[in-house]
Parts: structure tokens; sequence; C-alpha cells
């Protein structure tokens, strides 16, 4: 556990038609709200940083939407991160206009490579998340695959794999989804984090499948020190105050 280290309670604002959907497995969307409502709701809450992610927008091959962008900054408080359909960096400068404080590239930064490290000299390493989806696959070296696509295309190539070549370009968060656990509310993938935790010298996102507060726990054990959760803030399973609490029961530090 990365005891020196405060960790980050991050709510996912997954976005579909301008509004927050959440599903299960990448599938089974449910609308949860409107994303401004919701980020400025977050931001009172507690939460430490905020991440929304147009899950549709490489898929139908678009950009983010930038006005949703910009209504949702607006309201937020907190460090803000924006994913989906950002591939090249006139995207990404567009985001940060619109008021983004970080990016998330996922399905264009494997598709591409050099736009990582062409994005990190542009914007600067903390600014750059690299977000990836992931399934298991036992015929691969660390059990785990790489998907594009929104979770919708097999790419044959071992996640952990990606992982430190995406540590390479000098990322310094990188943000693991497991597909099997996405919204199934389990638990985290811990082998996944860990794995991930100990391959790379970037910060770690959990995300996909927390459903109660021990699995928080459980994920910064394994190496994470960013806790991102989606439907148990949503639909108010667990509330971000109470969450804090527990972590801090559980000797975890915690940003107040």
């Amino acid at each position: 556990m990365q005891n020196d280290r405060k960790v980050k309670i991050m709510p996912c604002l997954d976005m579909q038609n301008g509004r927050v959907v959440k599903g299960v497995h990448f599938v089974n969307i449910k609308d949860a709200g409107d994303p401004a409502q919701c980020a400025k709701a977050y931001c009172e809450a507690g939460a430490d940083e905020l991440a929304m992610l147009d899950i549709t927008a490489t898929v139908e091959h678009r950009s983010t939407m930038l006005e949703v962008v910009k209504k949702v900054a607006f309201v937020t408080t907190i460090p803000f991160t924006v994913g989906g359909g950002i591939s090249d960096l006139k995207t990404a400068e567009a985001v940060f206009n619109a008021g983004a404080d970080k990016i998330s590239t996922s399905s264009a930064a494997f598709k591409n490579p050099a736009i990582i490290e062409e994005m990190v000299k542009e914007f600067g390493e903390e600014k750059v998340t690299v977000a990836i989806d992931v399934d298991k696959n036992p015929r691969l070296p660390s059990g785990y695959e790489v998907y594009i696509d929104g979770g919708r295309t097999a790419t044959g190539v071992d996640a952990v794999e990606w992982a430190k070549k995406i540590d390479s370009f000098g990322v310094k968060v990188i943000l693991p989804t497991s597909k099997a656990a996405d919204g199934a509310k389990t638990g985290y993938d811990l082998p996944l984090i860990k794995a991930i935790a100990k391959a790379t010298g970037a910060e770690i996102v959990a995300s996909g499948g927390a459903g109660e507060m021990k699995h928080f726990s459980e994920a910064v054990r394994a190496g994470a020190t960013v806790l991102l959760a989606a439907s148990v803030f949503h639909f108010n399973i667990i509330e971000i105050p109470k969450l804090k609490a527990y972590l801090r029961q559980e000797g975890i530090k915690v940003i107040l």
C-alpha cells in the first residue's frame, strides 16, 4: 500500500447524448442525470477530482461534446479530466480551452502511440491520462488483453505490456478499466491493478466494479491512488464523506 500518498476519490460521469449514463460491462445503459448538476453535487460532497468520459465519441467517429465540457467546467471546483474522442493535439487543445484541467485518451493512443508523446510534450505529463479498457485473456502473458472502441474491439495486445509502453512516454496517470468488472459492483479487478502498478511508475486509477466501501480500500492496497467510481455515487449507494471516513478508519490517508 502506498502510505506516502493521499488517495483521491474521483466520481466519473459517463456521457451519452449529453446525459450522464451508467451501464454494466459497458452495455445496458441507464440514465443517471444532468452532467452539470451531477458535477456540482460531487464538488459539494467532497470529491477530490472529477472525470467525464464521452463513451460513444470514438465509435461514432466524432470528438468530445465541447458544450457539455464547458457547462460542467463552469460549475466544477476540483481538477476535471475529460476523455472520449480525443485523438489529436487540436482536439485536446479545444477540450482544454472548454475548461478541462486534464485529458484522457484511450483508443486513439493505442492506434497511434506517437500521439501520447506529442500530448505529453505539448501540454505536460501531469495533464495527460491514458486509459486502458481491459478484459481477461488467459492466452496472454499477464492474462489481460487491451480492448479499444469503448471496449468493443479486442486487440490481441497484452494490457500490462501496453501499460509499460505508456509509462515509457512519461505519462503520470494510467486508468485501467476491467470490462468484466465494470458496473458489476463486485469489486475492482485487483490483480490488474497490482500488475500495472508493479510494472509502471505511474499513478493508477482504480476503475470498474466498486460496489461497497471495502472495494475502495482493497484497490488502495493493490496499488491504486485514485479511486474512480460511477454507479455507487450516481445512485447514492455510497456517500463520499462516509467513504472518506471509512478509508481513514482503515489507515488510508485521504484529502479532507
